[in-house]
This record gives C-alpha cells, sequence and structure tokens, in this order.
C-alpha cells in the first residue's frame, strides 16, 4: 500500500453517536476500510470524513 492511497476516516453513528476512527485506502473512487456497523447494530446511517496521510 502507498501512502499516497491512505487515508485517515471518521466515521459517527447517526442512531448512537459512537465514533470511529480507522485508516482506510483509496481504490478507483471509494475509500475500503472493512468497517461494516456499529456496535447499535446500524448498518446504514453514518457520518463519513476523510482526510489524506
Amino acid at each position: 500500500m502507498t501512502t499516497a492511497n491512505r487515508v485517515k476516516v471518521t466515521i459517527r453513528c447517526k442512531q448512537c453517536g459512537e465514533r470511529f476512527i480507522l485508516k482506510g485506502r483509496r481504490d478507483k473512487g471509494r475509500v475500503d476500510t472493512g468497517f461494516k456497523q456499529c456496535i447499535c447494530s446500524n448498518d446504514r446511517d453514518f457520518d463519513i470524513n476523510t482526510e489524506d496521510y
């Protein structure tokens, strides 16, 4: 993984407010972190922000 493709991803659940900070990689216009769902079982309603390293 090159450093140009790495991003810091902040995910906040809109249902319970839990926040996750993950490393991801940018690939063909998408960011992949492996994140599936929040601890409250929410798998759809999130605020997602990305920052390049």
